[in-house]
């Protein structure tokens, strides 16, 4: 089934978490037109310089950039000149014996000892995270989006299970009653949400208590390691529960908040072409105070440059 065009109407059009209007996608037109610029990532920062586009950390969001102009000629509202080489995708990591599941663990959370959360930075400690995560959690593998962070839980050398964090999804309802915040604070606070996009205890390992302790060390330590790595504090943790498979028992006890439900749309379903799926929509505030934070006064905006809208 042909999907419809994104460019019918007169109002601005979102992509990549930000909101286009008109007179900026001819911006991007013309800056393509120009042949300046000789490859599609030389494109993309030029577009983010001009779009004023850029990280906390004051870097060009390129990526999302190049995203962004892809589903744009997708959706045939720009072409692109062709790639300088064709895209590399993802391919389904292969199983060894690095993410076998084990001997049987048993018993509770105090036999362990110290747990350590190994943040992903290493390749060896990247690919045995895809293998993992590939192998043992029933969402599979696929590269998570925007900015994020990747752990592996160990209690000494034996692997416990595997955490991956990511960009928070672009709108949910009931989340955003819970912070209070409008739309315009959303828009320009969404990324000091962080979206719990996987957590997986390796099918072993039956230790009572383990997931909630492993939850409350990594909201712990997460805040600190972002910083890091992004240069801003996030605020708040958000995930998703799949009603049908779990209670969400071990984010109660971790203390994550339970503030309602989907509306049954995955964020990727945008023709509503899939069955519907209802989650349950957990939250963990890394701060007391995340509501002045994430629903303060915004400043007041510089004009653009004349010719844009």
């Amino acid at each position: 089934m042909e999907k419809p065009a994104r460019n019918r109407g007169a109002g601005p059009l979102r992509y990549c978490a930000r909101e286009f209007t008109r007179a900026e996608i001819e911006e991007i037109r013309a800056i393509i037109a120009s042949g300046k610029y000789p490859s599609r990532k030389a494109i993309a920062r030029e577009v983010c310089q001009r779009l004023d586009w850029y990280k906390p950390d004051g870097g060009p969001k390129t990526v999302s950039c190049s995203v962004a102009m892809l589903r744009m000629q997708r959706d045939g509202l720009l072409e692109l000149p062709a790639p300088q080489r064709a895209p590399s995708r993802p391919g389904i990591p292969t199983f060894t014996s690095a993410s076998d599941p084990g001997p049987l663990l048993e018993g509770t959370r105090a036999d362990l000892g110290p747990l350590q959360l190994v943040r992903v930075v290493r390749p060896a400690d990247s690919r045995l995270w895809n293998e993992v995560i590939a192998r043992h959690h029933y969402l599979g593998y696929r590269p998570l989006a925007g900015a994020q962070l990747r752990y592996l839980a160990y209690a000494g050398d034996r692997l416990l299970g595997a955490f991956g964090f990511g960009a928070a999804a672009w709108r949910v309802l009931d989340r955003d009653d819970f912070i209070g915040w409008d739309d315009a604070q959303r828009v320009a606070r969404l990324h000091l949400i962080v979206n719990n996009a996987r957590f997986l205890v390796m099918p072993s390992v039956k230790v009572r208590f383990l997931a909630s302790s492993l939850l409350a060390q990594v909201a712990r330590q997460l805040p600190d390691d972002w910083e890091r790595a992004y240069c801003y504090r996030p605020q708040l943790l958000e995930t998703f529960v799949e009603c049908d498979r779990f209670a969400g028992t071990s984010y109660r006890a971790a203390n994550w908040i339970f503030v309602g439900e989907t509306m049954g749309r995955g964020k990727l379903d945008r023709y509503h072409s899939t069955a519907k799926t209802y989650k349950s929509i957990w939250l963990y505030p890394l701060n007391r105070r995340f509501r002045e934070t994430l629903c303060a006064p915004l400043p007041q905006r510089t004009p653009l440059r004349s010719g844009w809208q």
